[in-house]
């Protein structure tokens, strides 16, 4: 029995992530999209997985405002987080950039259609596991299309 290895790391991820591409990892067994990437499909559990692009295009499912943000990052408060559900069906959670966190409202942003933007870039920090990637690591970053 062969051991499990990762079809896209979360290093190739956060490098695709950096040049503003999202990859995902398109399942040979039930054909559904597994992004941020895992071992397993996240819908049937195959490890019948191979690395893919996505459009990066989706739509609001819901979203949060956090005014506490991880130590460091103090300045970086407040910040919009948004769920969005991809074209492609996964959902990612990331970061909303061109709106005002404080006149974020549910009338204003739920299902409104969204694009990858350029990836935020985070530093790297004791909690992360971000001291590994030089530069820190990219965040999902969209903005309203």
């Amino acid at each position: 029995m062969k051991p499990f290895e990762y079809k896209l790391t979360f290093k190739d991820f956060n490098a695709s992530l950096r040049k503003n591409k999202l990859l995902a990892l398109t399942c040979g067994s039930c054909g559904k999209h597994t992004c941020p990437p895992k071992l397993v499909c996240h819908e049937c559990g195959s490890t019948d997985l191979e690395s893919t692009a996505l459009s990066g295009k989706g739509k609001i499912v819901t979203f949060t405002v956090s005014y506490v943000t991880a130590l460091g990052r103090e300045g970086e408060a407040p910040v919009l987080i948004t769920m969005v559900e991809l074209e492609e069906g996964p959902w990612i959670l990331g970061n909303l950039v061109g709106i005002d966190p404080d006149r974020a409202t549910m009338e204003a942003l739920m299902g409104k259609p969204v694009r990858l933007a350029r990836a935020r870039m985070l530093p790297p920090d004791q909690y992360s596991g971000g001291k590994e990637l030089k530069g820190g690591f990219a965040r999902p970053t969209f903005s309203l299309d």
